[in-house]
């Protein structure tokens, strides 16, 4: 693979040696995931034999507490686990950061919700949607009702629970973002997945009809914006005192990097025995060709570097005890944005490069062009939304987003 940033240095502590390991294991199977990338688009979820590779290699469990066996890596993991994996299927790469970012997720749950799913299994899987005005939400005795149809909920297909977020509106009160944690049996699932791009997520929508969630299986928003979460007692590690929604893109940017070091490294597998169709020049020995591959593995270096600069930068506010305030919190959103921007740009320029090639079906140049623009189509990498949030904190004005 063509590489955009310098090998790390030889890892000495014990949650370096996981990472490594674990990303040794991603490597390793990325020509794997690549080799079945046709078949789950034409599932339109992941095969189920890859299902059991991420189980058997631990992926799942990156960010899961080591109290439950996990591997707690920090969190720059989503970058560099989810890149590896999405150089060879964007779609795989795409629901491990997702299904991952749960485990990571129920850490902070009151520790009744994580014994009510760890202690049955701690492999379970926990899909997601967290569109907050999908839902209806009523309070009731102990708990809420809650009803609503969720978009987006990748990997969906093969998860015992989701957690779904909704609105709690109460008269005299302001209004309280809280996320729901529902076993299976308390929701639908919707087939819904028929798209262009990341066709292999299964990102199907979920249904709910006035289902009864009790208290301790949700948590408030303002409870997962940095500092002391419900579970930090159980698990008091600087990785679970992250700010949540603040850091949600680096859960998905690392695919769009992924897949574009994957491109790169494709087309100039390619191009080097390439030769033009109707002059035979070779095209290694063309400038324009020197120059697209230089550009776009620029763009590449310059988003993994942004991407991990803002990862190790929040684990170390956390290991201090430093919750970052609202403006870097957005800045957090609005570089994570541009830098997934960059790794598209860098798809467009190899696939504008590779031309009439890059048009055929049979090839992985078309999926990797579509899977970038799938990425980039999320709300998080939206750089207008972004720099929009960003200057109006600039301005004075306050936030419109509750959930940073």
């Amino acid at each position: 693979m063509i590489s955009t940033i310098s090998a790390p240095a030889i890892a000495s502590s014990p949650v370096e040696r996981r990472h490594d390991e674990l990303l040794g294991r991603a490597v390793e199977l990325a020509s794997v995931f690549a080799a079945r990338a046709p078949r789950a688009e034409d599932l339109r979820r992941l095969p189920p034999e890859s299902e059991r590779d991420l189980h058997d290699s631990g992926l799942y469990r990156m960010l899961q507490p080591q109290a439950i066996g996990g591997a707690e890596l920090g969190y720059e993991s989503l970058i560099t686990i989810g890149a590896a994996l999405a150089a060879g299927c964007a779609s795989t790469a795409w629901n491990l950061t997702n299904l991952a970012s749960h485990h990571w997720m129920l850490a902070m749950f009151p520790p009744a919700a994580q014994d009510r799913v760890w202690n049955e299994d701690r492999d379970a899987l926990i899909a997601s949607s967290f569109v907050f005005p999908a839902a209806k939400v009523a309070k009731a005795p102990g708990g809420y009702v809650l009803s609503g149809r969720w978009p987006f909920s990748s990997g969906v297909d093969v998860c015992g629970w989701n957690m779904l977020a909704g609105i709690v509106r109460e008269d005299g009160a302001a209004p309280d973002h809280r996320v729901f944690l529902l076993p299976r049996a308390d929701y639908g699932i919707l087939d819904t997945w028929q798209v262009t791009g990341l066709k292999g997520t299964g990102s199907n929508d979920v249904v709910c009809e006035e289902v009864f969630v009790p208290e301790e299986m949700t948590v408030s928003v303002a409870h997962l914006k940095g500092g002391g979460a419900p579970g930090a007692e159980r698990h008091p590690a600087p990785l679970y005192r992250l700010p949540v929604f603040a850091l949600f893109p680096a859960i998905l940017s690392g695919v769009g990097l992924g897949n574009g070091e994957g491109a790169l490294t494709d087309h100039v597998t390619s191009t080097r025995k390439r030769a033009a169709s109707y002059t035979g020049a070779r095209l290694a020995e063309l400038q324009s060709v020197q120059i697209h591959i230089g550009s776009a593995a620029t763009r590449l270096s310059h988003a993994r570097r942004m991407m991990l600069a803002i990862c190790n930068e929040a684990m170390r506010d956390a290991e201090r005890g430093h919750v970052p305030d609202l403006v870097t919190k957005f800045a957090y959103r609005r570089d994570l944005a541009f830098a997934t921007g960059l790794t598209t740009q860098a798809v467009d320029e190899i696939n504008g490069a590779g031309g009439a090639q890059a048009l055929y079906l049979s090839g992985s140049p078309q999926r990797r062009f579509r899977d970038a623009h799938a990425i980039s189509a999320h709300i998080a990498f939206s750089t207008d939304v972004a720099n929009a949030a960003f200057g109006r904190l600039a301005l004075g004005m306050e936030a419109d987003n509750p959930a940073v």
